[in-house]
C-alpha cells in the first residue's frame, strides 16, 4: 500500500512539541533541530530487513550515531574520519552487533583507500566493501603480510543508475562509484590471489530514485551473485530510498520493496545451499524528516516584482538547494501574533551570503522561484523542513560564517549536541608567517 507524506504546514509553532520561538531564544539562530522520535519511526519502517546499516555521511553527529546504535542500527563509514566517528559513538570495531550474530558494526565502503583509511582499516581489522579492483589488491597485500585470511564485499556498478539529480546518480558509465559489472571475474581472481574470499555484494544506484528503478537492481544483483558463487553470504540493497519533500509525495512502499529483495535472497540461498543475509543501507531515509533548520528573517524587501525574505542562514548551512535545486518545505513561525494578520504572499527566500546563488527557493540549474508563504516581518522565524540529511554535514565557513549548533529533541527535552562555532574555532590552525 502506497501512502503520502503528511502535509508540512506553512505556519508552524512547534518542533517535536517544543516552542520554536523558545528554542530560538535558547540556542540562537540559525540552528538545526532533530526530532529523535522521527528517526525511530524510519528505523522501524525497515524492520523486515535483516540488517539496517546507516550511511552516516547523511548526518554524522555523534549523538545521532549513538541514537541509531541504541535502536539496533549498524553503520557504514566512507572515510577514516567516519570510522573514528563510529568508534567515538560507541560502535565496536570487532564485535558483532548485540542481538545480531555475525553482523559487524562498522563497514568501510569507498572507491579508494587513502593512506590513512587503509592504515585504520587494517589497525581495527574492519570489514571492507571494495569499490574498485585496486582496493582488493591494496587490502589483500596488507592482509597477506600480516598473515590474515579475510573476506571482502564488492560494491558493484550494475551499468545503470537513477536519482533525483544527475549529481546523485551512482550507477552507469557517468558515475565513479563501484566496480564495473563486467569486471567481476577479474575481481574474483584478484581476491583469490591474496587469499581473500568475496563474502558479500552491494549495489546502490542513486539517491532519491523510485521503486521501479530500485527494483531493477534485484535482477542485476542475482546475476552477479551467481557469477561470484557460494562464497557470497550477504547482499546489500544499498540506499537511495526516496524521502517525501513536497505535499502529496508518495512514501516508498517498504513492504513491496522488501518482498522483491527477499525473493532474490531466497533464490540465492537455494542456489548456494546456505542462508544469505539481506542488508539495507539508508542514509537520508532515516534522518531527513527528523531535521529542521531554523533561521530568523532579517530583511524583507521588494526587488521589482519580486518580494524577498532574507534570513540569517545560507547555503553555508544548507547546500542542497544550490547543489541540486532541491526542494525543502518551509514554514513561518510568527514571533509577534500581529504579523499573522498579513495573509499569504509569494516570496523568494534567500540567505546572507555574498553570492547570487544563496537562494533556498531555487530549482536545478539555478532558476530562482517564489514560494507561497505567510506574511513575515523582521524577527519572525523561517523553518526549513526535511533538512536532517545532507544539511549540517555539508556546512562550510564560507564568508567566515560559523557553523550552526545542532539540537536533538528526545522525550520532550532539547539537548545541545553540537555547539555553535566561534570565530576562534574558525581560524584555529591558521598562521600568519613573520615576513621580513
Amino acid at each position: 500500500m502506497t501512502t503520502t507524506a503528511a502535509q508540512f504546514p506553512i505556519t508552524l509553532d512547534t518542533i517535536a512539541g517544543l516552542s520554536i520561538a523558545e528554542l530560538a531564544e535558547q540556542f540562537g539562530t540559525p540552528f538545526y533541530a532533530y526530532d529523535a522520535a522521527k528517526i525511530v519511526e524510519r528505523i522501524d519502517d525497515l524492520a523486515p530487513f535483516d540488517v539496517v546499516r546507516f550511511a552516516q555521511k547523511a548526518c554524522s553527529n555523534l549523538a545521532i550515531l549513538a541514537w541509531v546504535r541504541k535502536h539496533g542500527v549498524v553503520v557504514d563509514a566512507v572515510s577514516a574520519g567516519e570510522v573514528r566517528r563510529a568508534l567515538a559513538a560507541g560502535y565496536d570495531a570487532t564485535e558483532p552487533m548485540p542481538g545480531q550474530p555475525g553482523t559487524r558494526q562498522i563497514v568501510y565502503t569507498a572507491d579508494l583507500f587513502d593512506r590513512e583509511a587503509l592504515d585504520l582499516v587494517v589497525e581495527h581489522d574492519l570489514p571492507v566493501n571494495c569499490g574498485s579492483p585496486q582496493m582488493i589488491d591494496q587490502y589483500g597485500e596488507r592482509c597477506q603480510a600480516l598473515g590474515r585470511e579475510r573476506g571482502v564485499t564488492l560494491r558493484i556498478n550494475p551499468g545503470f543508475g537513477h536519482g533525483h539529480s544527475q549529481k546523485t546518480n551512482t550507477g552507469g558509465e557517468q558515475s565513479k562509484h563501484g566496480i564495473w559489472h563486467e569486471q567481476v571475474a577479474d575481481c574474483v581472481e584478484r581476491a583469490a590471489k591474496w587469499g581473500l574470499s568475496i563474502e558479500g555484494l552491494h549495489m546502490h544506484i542513486g539517491s532519491g530514485t523510485d521503486l521501479e528503478h530500485l527494483g531493477q537492481v534485484c535482477g542485476a544483483m542475482e546475476k552477479i551473485a551467481l557469477e561470484v558463487g557460494p562464497s557470497v553470504h550477504s547482499i546489500s540493497a544499498g540506499g537511495g530510498l526516496p524521502t517525501p519533500y513536497r505535499d502529496g509525495d508518495a512514501r516508498v512502499e517498504i513492504a513491496g520493496y522488501h518482498k522483491l529483495w527477499d525473493a532474490t535472497r531466497d533464490r540465492l540461498a537455494e542456489a548456494f545451499g546456505h542462508a544469505v543475509s539481506l542488508e539495507i543501507e539508508p542514509g537520508r531515509y532515516l534522518t531527513a524528516e527528523s531535521g529542521s533548520l531554523v533561521a530568523e528573517v532579517r530583511t524583507v524587501k521588494q526587488m521589482g516584482s519580486n518580494l524577498y525574505y532574507l534570513v540569517d542562514a545560507g547555503f553555508n548551512n544548507l547546500a542542497r538547494p544550490i547543489l541540486y535545486g532541491s526542494y525543502h518545505p518551509m514554514a513561518i513561525c510568527h514571533t509577534d501574533p500581529a504579523h499573522a494578520a498579513g495573509g499569504e504572499q509569494d516570496a523568494i527566500v534567500g540567505g546572507p551570503l555574498c553570492e547570487s546563488g544563496d537562494i533556498f527557493t531555487q530549482e536545478e540549474g539555478g532558476f530562482v522561484s517564489a514560494r507561497r508563504l505567510p506574511h513575515a516581518e523582521v524577527g519572525d522565524l523561517l523553518v526549513i523542513g526535511c533538512a536532517g540529511a545532507y544539511g549540517y554535514v555539508m556546512s562550510s565557513n564560507y564568508n567566515s560564517k560559523p557553523m550552526a549548533p545542532e539540537v536533538m529533541i528526545v522525550g520532550g527535552k532539547a539537548e545541545l549536541i553540537r555547539e555553535r562555532q566561534t570565530f576562534e574555532d574558525i581560524v584555529r590552525g591558521e598562521n600568519v608567517p613573520q615576513w621580513d
